[in-house]
């Protein structure tokens, strides 16, 4: 459905050669690579190589796909591959899919040959491209929304892992007649990576962070505010930490380390998650651990977190805590929310209980 060599946007693609075998097997073998295409050979090695050439890219050509290389237009270096595969010819449904070998990430690569390939398969009448990836594979989450792809879902287990379990995989697609341009975020990244006052300094949340995250929150206070109200196992917490990337660029929710700006620790962690971005409104939610808490280290955070969500669109802000909670609604009178009532019986309590929550509101016009 497409030309032999396409290029584009300082890439070229073009079939794959015996002469790509070592940069194949380099490419294909670097752990990266493998961690996120668990469907490689292992060992990918040089007899590997020349199937795919012989045998693995003619196939998908015959079965109504493209299958390319990505290379270098000035050198015709291999830095890549990536291909379509025909999901439903009827309905004119492709899935795009590709990698970057490890010499070549970090400069535009996969969007470039994302670009390139989808709009010539457009032009060749495709209606709809689905690109999946895997839920920690943040550069190509990242790849994926630069060419206009709009996240669409999760595909539950759809990937099957080397260890004989599954992963979920993020659905991102884009249709023939989607606007041009990268497809705007709902939560854009945080300028210069991060918030700050000189006191306090927001982040994103990071795997290295599971081990303050869960200690913080096993305390019996934070429990008390959890849905439901159970101490989460290590492993929870640090799959909380390895998705934060990805859930922060599907557009549902930041996560952020609260850091003591004189010491460079966490001291907490605060969240901002988007629950109606059609009303432009989104909750917060914040704890911090006991040798931080008495300083306004929360207030400065929720103050921050705030700022920064009026600046990128939000215009409501609420949250909710337990009525006998009166330091957490200290720090939310203190960042300029007002209390607009009580839901009874908002939220899970112990033994099948229900707990009531005093919620609080904040506008884009309320800010000093």
């Amino acid at each position: 459905m497409t030309p032999e060599t396409i290029e584009a946007y300082g890439v070229r693609l073009r079939r794959t050669r015996p002469g790509d075998v070592p940069d194949l097997v380099a490419g294909c073998g670097d752990p990266e690579t493998r961690r996120f295409l668990p469907a490689l050979p292992d060992p990918y090695d040089a007899d590997s190589a020349r199937w795919w050439i012989t045998e693995g890219e003619p196939a998908v050509w015959a079965a109504g796909g493209c299958a390319y290389a990505i290379a270098a237009p000035d050198t015709d270096r291999l830095l890549g591959g990536i291909g379509l595969t025909r999901l439903a010819p009827a309905r004119g449904d492709f899935e795009i899919g590709y990698w970057v070998a490890p010499w070549a990430r970090g400069r535009g690569v996969a969007t470039a040959a994302t670009r390139a390939l989808g709009e010539r398969a457009f032009a060749a009448g495709a209606a709809r491209l689905e690109l999946l990836t895997h839920r920690e594979n943040e550069p190509s989450q990242r790849a994926a929304l630069a060419c206009g792809y709009r996240h669409e879902g999760v595909r539950r287990a759809a990937s099957a892992a080397r260890d004989g379990g599954r992963h979920d995989l993020v659905a991102w697609v884009r249709l023939a007649d989607d606007p041009p341009g990268p497809t705007a975020r709902l939560l854009p990244d945080l300028p210069g990576g991060r918030l700050g006052d000189g006191v306090v300094t927001l982040r994103r949340l990071a795997p290295a962070d599971a081990d303050a995250l869960h200690r913080l929150h096993t305390l019996p206070e934070v429990v008390a505010n959890r849905v439901p109200p159970v101490p989460p196992d290590r492993e929870s917490i640090a799959r909380r930490c390895r998705l934060a990337a990805g859930y922060w660029l599907a557009g549902d929710a930041a996560d952020l380390a609260i850091v003591d700006a004189a010491t460079g620790a966490l001291v907490g962690g605060c969240a901002l998650g988007y629950d109606e971005p059609t009303a432009g409104q989104a909750t917060v939610g914040y704890s911090l651990l006991p040798e931080a808490r008495g300083r306004g280290l929360a207030t400065r955070a929720i103050r921050l977190l705030a700022g920064w969500a009026f600046d990128i669109g939000v215009a409501r802000l609420w949250a909710g805590t337990r009525p006998e909670n009166v330091a957490s609604r200290r720090v939310l009178e203190r960042a300029g929310f007002r209390r607009e009532g009580l839901l009874r019986g908002r939220m899970p309590g112990a033994d099948g209980a229900r707990t009531d929550a005093v919620v609080y509101g904040r506008l884009a016009s309320d800010r000093d």
